[in-house]
């Protein structure tokens, strides 16, 4: 029996995130995990399961969530023990906020949080604030999505990461104080 499908469609390039019930598939931490875990391949239900550590019943309802959304999609089925083994895989292979509002970028945060509360090695967090021109502004954004983009991936046998670029201009402080 065979783990991975033989010859499948590849993912789009982008999908960007904007609809409600995008961000409403995106409000659950094993969503977030299942999308992370479908990076690079498809699986099934059962594969996804004993990865994630969850519950098979668990991991085909979010499955739903997320296929009704957009977000993955069944790119094969076979038959199995009298029963359908379908491979889910994600529609693109990065995921571009269009519009990151609050409650979007909460529930991307709290999955990530989540990912690096369980990694087994060191992980890399920094947050640093920089004046910049728009135009260094525009020039950086273009250099962090082009290295990310343009990274060499090892073989299937090498740990997954993750990686999250977030680039924003941080809001003025509200004052306080009101002069009488």
């Amino acid at each position: 029996m065979r783990d991975q499908p033989s010859c499948l469609p590849p993912p789009e390039d982008v999908l960007e995130i904007g609809a409600p019930e995008q961000f409403a598939a995106l409000s659950h931490p094993l969503r977030q995990r299942l999308l992370f875990a479908l990076g690079h391949r498809p699986a099934t239900v059962r594969q996804l399961a004993a990865q994630l550590d969850a519950k098979k019943g668990s991991v085909a309802h979010h499955l739903r969530v997320l296929r009704d959304a957009g977000l993955v999609r069944v790119v094969e089925t076979r038959q199995v023990r009298g029963g359908t083994e379908q491979y889910y895989q994600r529609t693109a292979r990065h995921m571009v906020v269009t519009e990151p509002q609050a409650a979007g970028a909460a529930v991307m945060l709290a999955a990530v949080a989540q990912e690096l509360d369980l990694s087994p090695a060191e992980t890399h967090l920094t947050l640093r604030h920089l004046r910049l021109s728009r135009a260094k502004t525009r020039e950086l954004g273009e250099a962090l999505a082009k290295l990310v983009d343009e990274a060499e991936e090892d073989a299937e046998d090498q740990p997954l990461h993750g990686v999250l670029v977030a680039l924003y201009q941080q809001a003025l402080p509200t004052s306080t104080t009101s002069s009488a």
